[in-house]
């Protein structure tokens, strides 16, 4: 292995390092790059000039069309938080099917689907979900791992279920490097993946995990009964269901229509949703008190996000300069079993990784680096690959220790509920995702059949 080579797999390593002892994840993508750029450059394996296309790449991701989805989808669902939509659906979805055995469980999934196709963020729906449903399954008697499980589980619906700002940071990745694969096999015509091909090719596999998690619960129900009882039936009588379904029914017809028939990008439709979710909180709430804060936070997690993406630029322009998507390229096309052997081993990393890095990080570090070698391998489709690791970044949501949800159920559970419950209620949800993903890989068609119904892909 030639020194270029070792030092980036040296810095992918210290990366890693870096994060397990809890620096901030852009300041140390951006640091462990300088300071591996500048000792390459001082051992005469890389220039430090390759610095100079730094700017030019910032600026691309600041004005990236694609990128600018995200602040409004933030926006949007941090607009249905704080109006309290989310709790309405809740409470009343709640009393809907709660004199069923496992009925709240039932509730927590389904609502959990919808506040994911109408937020698109995973700790908005945790928190909310949390603070509403948490305590009322604790008080009418389900088990404490289990509920903590399935509220977990269900807020990183809102990681896979379109609008996902994940996979709309994913889809320009992926479009990146499938170009990239191509122009490297002599094709200077590209084809692209874009956000509306993942959006659409992630509702099937979205809504299977919804039949997985509710299936889950009925096996509860029927073997363990005491885990999750039924609610008298005064506490369960149904009201104003209809009304509270509405508003998160019209924002998903808005904005996942309006994409999915080819009537909006999904950055326009984005702006569609921001503006249904104002429009909706004014019935609700006086906008006066709630613009402020929901833009505050929307910045916050925006700025995150952006800053995450230019620390990982960064450290994607140092790690080709030192050979390493050679090295990749020729480690993934070496393994034995061909494409099926190199993505098992991707998506084997991905699993891991999520036990000491969030899903935007793996996107923005991992996906630039192994996508192009497995795009250039023979029968690896764009769009399934996309979802397969959507799925699988899922689970990083979950995982202990460093899971975000288990950090949000913990902030916001009642005092009966420890982090212990939490950890190990959601391993069978994460058994769950994992069996998904095995049966996406035996069927792909079951995340290509509607974008290619829908867009010939």
């Amino acid at each position: 292995m030639a020194l270029a080579e070792i030092l980036a797999a040296l810095m992918v390593a210290a990366v890693i390092a870096a994060l397990m002892a809890g620096y901030p994840v852009a300041l140390t993508l951006a640091g462990v790059s300088l300071a591996f750029a500048t000792l390459g450059h001082g051992l005469g394996v890389m220039s430090f000039a390759i610095l100079g296309a730094l700017p030019q790449r910032i600026y691309g991701v600041m004005t990236n069309d694609v990128l600018l989805a995200i602040p409004l989808f933030i926006f949007m669902g941090v607009m249905l938080e704080r109006s309290r939509i989310a709790e309405a659906l809740l409470e009343r979805m709640g009393r809907m099917f709660g004199s069923l055995r496992g009925g709240l469980g039932f509730s927590v999934v389904i609502v959990g689907a919808l506040l994911a196709a109408s937020t698109g963020i995973v700790g908005a729906t945790a928190v909310t979900m949390g603070l509403i449903m948490l305590p009322a399954m604790m008080r009418h008697g389900y088990d404490p791992r289990l509920a903590a499980g399935t509220v977990a589980a269900s807020a990183t619906l809102a990681q896979i279920v379109p609008p996902s700002t994940v996979l709309v940071v994913l889809g320009d990745q992926l479009n990146n490097a499938y170009q990239a694969a191509q122009l490297a096999q002599g094709k200077f015509a590209p084809g692209v993946v874009s956000v509306s091909d993942l959006f659409a090719g992630a509702i099937v596999p979205g809504l299977l995990l919804v039949v997985l998690y509710l299936a889950y619960l009925a096996a509860m129900a029927a073997l363990k009964p005491q885990s999750c009882p039924a609610v008298s039936a005064a506490a369960s009588a149904p009201g104003g269901l209809a009304e509270a379904l509405l508003a998160p029914v019209l924002l998903i017809a808005a904005v996942l229509g309006s994409i999915l028939c080819g009537v909006a990008t999904p950055t326009e439709a984005a702006s569609v949703g921001a503006v249904g979710a104002i429009l909706l909180a004014a019935r609700k709430a006086r906008l006066r008190d709630l613009m402020r804060p929901v833009a505050e936070k929307t910045a916050q997690i925006t700025a995150m996000i952006y800053l995450i993406l230019i620390g990982a630029t960064l450290f994607s322009l140092v790690f080709r300069a030192l050979g390493g998507d050679v090295m990749v390229h020729g480690a993934l096309s070496g393994l034995p079993g061909g494409a099926d052997g190199a993505l098992l081993a991707v998506m084997l990393a991905v699993f891991l990784l999520g036990f000491v890095m969030d899903a935007f990080e793996i996107v923005f570090v991992v996906v630039p680096i192994v996508a192009p070698a497995l795009l250039a391998l023979p029968g690896v489709d764009p769009v399934w690959l996309g979802i397969m690791l959507a799925v699988n970044l899922q689970t990083s949501y979950m995982h202990p220790p460093l899971g975000p949800t288990l950090f949000y159920l913990r902030g916001v559970a009642p005092p009966e509920i420890t982090t212990r419950h939490i950890y190990v209620g959601i391993i069978p949800f994460v058994l769950i995702q994992l069996f998904a993903l095995v049966v996406l890989w035996s069927l792909p068609g079951l995340a290509t059949a509607l974008p290619h119904a829908l867009y010939g892909k």
